[in-house]
């Protein structure tokens, strides 16, 4: 029944309710196709620019990073066809006004404001501003009556359309109309009709002008990409445009050019300003074969990278996507304001008919134009256009503040549930910690049974399983053996055992790695011997990672990861907000213990599995506190999707992120304040548009239906009305702008 409605996916249509079905002649569009959205209404799609059916704004092209270009142009059309309308009918309107309102000035007029001549002028000109400026008003207005969804326009339409209708009444048949005495002639309102449609156009302009600096957090990730890089070949080196950069390229970037794309360092070495993903202006020091993320400011050093991630697998153009698809979701307390929506704009209706047939039944002097003046005047002050902004310019300042910090939000409904957190569950590795540790120790058990006869054909045998694994103490012990020039082989029958180890075949020889209760598990002999050591290191803050070959205890491997410096003060801060912290850690509980001692953490749970974790987040769920999940791993994904705010450090896994609703691209709990910070001010902020919504339109209604007048003789004009609505919504849009100065450190 809606055909603007388009989408990828089941569902209701949001105008009608009727369910979406399949058209078999339509295909889904490629990723570089034009999608249109109503920063409304996101639910509503469409492959060609139009009028939401909802609400009635022009539908958005969506930020796509290869399309940006044309997204700014269709806007700047957007916003110059209404500054064309605008301009042409004050143009219009202004002489009109000023006839009209000539009466005031009796010794100025002499006669000439209720002559013919006069009344024809103010007919003629307000015509095409009405007819002509006022087009794409009216027909969002049909298209809400066609459609049964009334909106803003509905009443915008009829209330210039019913000062345009009886003005004309008025000066073709005045017969029609009710003899006053107030009046030498009929009232004409061609002038109120004229100017309350210019003041709606000055207010779309504001607008349109307001919206598009919301967008300013994405043009200015996009901004962050160079357009061309430098290609290093046999010829010498090539500048090329960026698009043309593919994997496997060697590029050169020089002192103070950004980094084109996401790569490893082949050559050389500099200081990277990293402020794009941390949100803080330190040169982080970048040499052979560390990583650096396009959009980066390289420092005073030369480097020559190979291109890993090019286009839209970069870095960078997942933020951009991100930050674009969390803009135009829908925040659960929108829900709120379009029931509102639901009954509002029927309710103006009525309230308009009641004015009009009140003001006509009662009204002693000039009845009927004070029955329509008033109507109207209800009509146009009470268009709900501040109500349906309120909540999503308020999500798409505050999502694009966030991504300026380091702070991705995924959807609306993350942001607006971190408001309420008041428990925080982490993983150790990689969340407190950094998420890099270190070998310190190998330990070989002595026995008689026992084949290895060195630390170092430990080490090796057990590096060389680990190389199949992305766990970081696996990094570590694969970096530790290469640090001692140890050469690894190639394990056959890789299996990672989730929260416990991994297995596998090295050297015909059958190995695990991991905790001791997965070796007593599998029935290891000599387990025994491996828990006085171990109870050492773990005393001294080490993971002790145990060792069997051929189904004999073999020894211990051991490694450290430090505490992040961020922490101690990320901990404090969450406390000073009155956030508990529990770490949720599959280390044994000695290691644990040491690391939450030094941070102050309220409570631990060591030895870990991911069921365990889920079961431990759904109980604090059950007992009544609002939890958020902050992990890296693919084994804290499962925890991260059940808590009521997954957060994933962004230098984890590509799984956690996916599992979470906001992502840390520093990868620190300082980085989970700034979301807190965010998400209060996001939601205060919200809550300050709806409040002014409501308080407009409750305090407005009334003095536009006449109530004050009985008391002190006051009426509110229509033009009056209109500049209150034009206002009204960028006031509110002024408000949520306000969030892209809010201080998060």
């Amino acid at each position: 029944m809606c055909e603007g409605v388009v989408s990828d996916k089941p569902g209701d249509c949001p105008v009608c309710g009727m369910a979406l079905e399949r058209n078999p002649a339509w295909k889904k569009p490629a990723s570089a196709t034009k999608v249109y959205t109503c920063p409304m209404h996101p639910e509503v799609r469409s492959d060609k620019p139009g009028d939401c059916p909802i609400c009635g704004m022009a539908l958005e092209l969506e930020s796509i990073p290869d399309a940006q270009g044309d997204e700014d142009e269709e806007d700047n059309a957007e916003l110059r066809d209404m500054t064309r309308r605008f301009w042409i009918s004050v143009a219009l309107s202004l002489p009109v006004f000023i006839v009209a309102m000539a009466h005031l000035f009796p010794s100025l007029a002499h006669g000439w404001v209720s002559s013919t001549a006069s009344r024809w002028m103010q007919a003629l000109l307000s015509t095409p501003v009405v007819l002509w400026a006022a087009q794409p008003f009216f027909r969002r207005g049909w298209r809400s009556v066609v459609t049964r969804h009334f909106n803003m326009w509905t009443l915008i339409s009829i209330g210039v359309g019913a000062a345009y209708l009886f003005s004309w009444v008025s000066l073709l048949a005045p017969h029609l109309l009710p003899a006053s005495d107030s009046h030498e002639a009929s009232p004409l309102y061609f002038e109120a009709a004229a100017v309350i449609i210019t003041l709606v156009l000055l207010g779309q302009v504001m607008e349109l002008r307001a919206r598009a600096r919301t967008g300013s957090a994405i043009r200015a990730l996009l901004d962050l990409a160079p357009p061309r890089a430098l290609r290093v070949s046999k010829d010498g080196d090539e500048e090329i445009p960026l698009d043309d950069v593919q994997v496997g390229n060697q590029l050169r970037v020089r002192p103070g050019e950004k980094v084109p794309v996401d790569g490893i360092v082949l050559e050389g070495s500099s200081a990277v300003n990293e402020s794009m993903i941390t949100g803080e202006p330190v040169p982080v020091e970048k040499q052979q074969g560390d990583a650096v993320t396009g959009g980066t400011v390289n420092g005073s050093g030369s480097l020559v990278i190979k291109a890993e991630k090019v286009g839209a697998d970069t870095l960078l153009a997942q933020i951009v996507s991100m930050v674009g698809e969390a803009q135009r979701s829908r925040a659960p307390i929108q829900s709120m304001a379009d029931r509102v929506a639901g009954w509002f704009v029927p309710a103006v209706l009525g309230i308009a008919v009641l004015t009009f047939i009140l003001w006509w039944a009662l009204g002693s002097e000039a009845a009927l134009v004070h029955a329509l003046v008033n109507s109207v005047a209800v009509l146009i002050i009470a268009c709900p256009c501040a109500l349906g902004l309120a909540t999503p310019m308020s999500i798409m300042v505050g999502v694009g503040r966030g991504a300026q910090v380091g702070v991705l939000v995924k959807n609306a409904a993350a942001l607006e549930a971190m408001e309420k957190i008041d428990t925080v569950v982490v993983d150790k590795t990689g969340t407190l910690t950094e998420g890099k540790p270190e070998l310190t120790d190998v330990i070989l058990i002595s026995s008689p049974n026992n084949d290895i006869t060195s630390e170092d054909k430990l080490l090796q045998l057990s590096a060389t399983l680990e190389q199949g694994s992305e766990h970081p103490l696996a990094e570590a012990i694969v970096r530790g053996a290469k640090q001692r020039q140890l050469s690894l082989g190639k394990a056959q029958s890789f299996q990672s055992i989730t929260g416990g180890g991994v297995q596998g075949q090295v050297e015909g020889q059958t190995i695990f790695i991991g905790k001791l209760e997965l070796l007593k598990q599998h029935h290891v002999v000599g387990c025994d011997a491996l828990e006085e050591p171990a109870a050492a290191l773990q005393q001294q803050g080490k993971t002790a990672m145990f060792i069997a070959i051929n189904g004999r205890a073999a020894g211990i491997i051991a490694v450290a990861d430090q505490i992040k410096k961020s922490a101690h003060e990320a901990i404090r801060d969450l406390h000073d907000l009155g956030i508990k912290i529990h770490m949720l850690t599959g280390d044994n509980a000695r290691t644990a213990a040491v690391v939450a001692k030094e941070l102050n953490i309220d409570s631990v749970e060591a030895d870990a599995t991911p069921e365990s974790k889920i079961s431990r987040i759904k109980a604090l769920r059950d007992q009544g506190y609002k939890v958020a999940m902050a992990g890296d791993g693919v084994n804290d994904a499962p925890a991260l999707a059940a808590a009521d705010v997954g957060i994933a450090m962004g230098t984890g896994s590509d799984v956690a992120m996916q599992s979470a609703g906001i992502t840390l691209l520093k990868g620190d709990l300082s980085a989970m304040v700034r979301a807190l910070r965010l998400s209060k001010a996001t939601m205060r902020n919200i809550r300050q548009n709806l409040w002014f919504a409501f308080l407009y339109n409750s305090l407005g209604i009334p003095v536009a239906a006449g109530l004050l007048y009985p008391i002190f003789g006051w009426l509110l004009s229509p033009m009056l009305a209109g500049a209150a609505m034009s206002l009204s919504s960028v006031s509110v849009i002024t408000n949520a702008l306000r969030l892209r100065y809010v201080k998060l450190n």
